[in-house]
């Protein structure tokens, strides 16, 4: 019944777009997709890499989550390390599962973000 995950969305601020352009287009690499128009009336952006989309959406009052978070698969954990290093951006390696390598991190709003290469 269940196919996939279709995307996951986190809550931004009020007039944060070009900060999320910045990030999860400048930093992570991924292409802004077009909302509809009715959508983007309300703020917030779409973006995609891969089979991948996150949704920023506003929310007032605006709290990041700070717990929950989408667990994002990459292909190369090291160049990420490496564009969130030259971007400013701090992380933290999680070594609890030893399958998998794995960090997390925040995104510009104060979202958790985690990242894994299996």
């Amino acid at each position: 019944m269940l196919a996939a995950l279709h995307h996951a969305q986190v809550a931004v601020p009020k007039g944060a777009e070009d900060i999320s352009r910045a990030y999860y287009v400048g930093v992570l690499g991924m292409t802004e997709l077009p909302k509809p128009p009715v959508l983007a009336a309300r703020g917030g952006c779409w973006f995609a890499a891969g089979g991948l989309e996150i949704h920023t959406g506003v929310e007032e009052p605006f709290i990041p989550a700070r717990k929950a978070h989408p667990a994002i698969l990459v292909t190369d954990i090291d160049e990420l390390v490496a564009a969130l290093t030259a971007a400013g951006h701090e992380f933290t390696w999680d070594l609890t599962i030893p399958e998998c390598r794995r960090l997390h991190t925040f995104d510009p709003h104060g979202n958790r973000l985690e990242f894994i290469q299996q």
